[in-house]
């Protein structure tokens, strides 16, 4: 009987079986999916170290302009309208030439050319370089995908695109509309840091906001004073205020100008937290028309049905694609992460500038 070749059995000896591969298949497919949630905690935490950095950024433009101007920046350039009937100013975003603090920061954060686009002598629909269109890479957060969307704001029978960003000024532990009278970092007119109790490392000036892929969304919205877009407002409630905005209760006890806040317990659970879902959401010109798509993707809204006034409500809260919180930084330049589940009283805290 002939000799077998020595050479081949031994190649056939060394070759895989069915079952050995489908094992080590399976193997290899265990180590992916072990080692995949890694990696993307990895990449998310480059960017979310990269968001904070722009943030930074950003805090740094508006103590620069503060330095240049000996006052912060104006939370935006509106309308301020006379409440005759309690005697205080209402910020008024749906009036004057509507231009976000951002604008006005642009020259210390190296865009001087973009704001020598803007028209100060004219309303932000009627800019003829449309440099409110212009998505700049410093306010974007890797981890949102602003880069590329737009608002469709429209007034005085104008439509305009306006870029959005990711990142806002807190203006009222209260509401939008009453940051003269409860008043956060940044007000309208802009306020000498002199004028902010509780010292500056303890005082929330920016976080984040997250931007829809819908041109009916104002969120991100940087060029413009709407809150979401480059304002936020906490809608923490004062002491003796009613807890519903119905307008009743003792509203003439707390409405003066420079008024300290005190945080109305009945507010807690109710406010504008990180990332809020609600039953406070955030107040946009148009929501009726991006609700459904905003709910599904944990970003609710509510219509703005009132007027600015003291009896108004503009408020949104800060929110990011970050796990269990948003970037957030205080008015002596640092960053920070605040928490989904901070402590309602202590954030509103935080964002006013008056002592109780």
């Amino acid at each position: 009987m002939p000799a077998g070749n020595p050479s081949r059995a031994g190649r056939a000896a060394r070759a895989f079986t069915l079952v050995e591969l489908l094992v080590v298949i399976a193997i290899i497919g265990v180590l992916i999916a072990l080692l995949l949630p890694a990696v993307q905690a990895a990449r998310e935490a480059a960017r979310r170290s990269q968001c904070a950095n722009n943030m930074r950024q950003a805090s740094l433009a508006v103590l620069n302009y503060e330095s240049s101007h000996k006052m912060l920046p104006p939370a935006g350039l509106v309308q301020i309208k006379r409440d005759t009937q309690y005697g205080v100013d209402i910020f008024n975003p749906l009036g004057g030439i509507r231009f976000s603090w951002i604008v006005e920061v642009l020259p210390f954060m190296d865009e001087q050319s973009l704001f020598d686009k803007f028209d100060h002598s004219k309303q932000i629909v009627f800019q003829d370089q449309n440099p409110q269109a212009t998505s700049i890479a410093t306010l974007l957060c890797p981890s949102d995908a602003a880069g590329g969307r737009f608002y469709e704001y429209r007034d005085l029978g104008k439509k305009v695109n306006c870029a959005k960003g990711n990142y806002a000024a807190f203006v009222s532990p209260f509401h939008v509309d009453l940051q003269l009278v409860f008043p956060g970092a940044l007000v309208a007119n802009g306020q000498r840091i002199g004028q902010i109790a509780g010292g500056v490392s303890q005082t929330l000036l920016l976080s984040e906001v997250r931007t829809l892929d819908h041109v009916n969304d104002q969120r991100g919205a940087w060029a413009l004073p709407l809150p979401g877009a480059s304002l936020l407002a906490f809608d923490m409630h004062p002491a003796d205020w009613p807890s519903d905005d119905s307008g009743g209760g003792t509203i003439a006890t707390r409405v003066a100008n420079r008024a300290p806040f005190t945080p109305n317990v009945d507010s807690i659970g109710k406010t504008q937290r990180p990332n809020t879902q609600g039953p406070n959401k955030d107040t946009l010109e148009e929501c009726a028309l991006v609700s459904e798509q905003a709910l599904a993707a944990g970003m609710p809204c509510n219509p703005r049905n009132r007027l600015p006034g003291v009896n108004g409500y503009m408020s949104a809260a800060p929110r990011s694609q970050h796990p269990g919180g948003v970037n957030a930084s205080y008015l002596d330049g640092h960053v920070a992460f605040l928490e989904n589940d901070v402590d309602d009283i202590v954030m509103a805290l935080a964002v006013s500038v008056t002592d109780e």
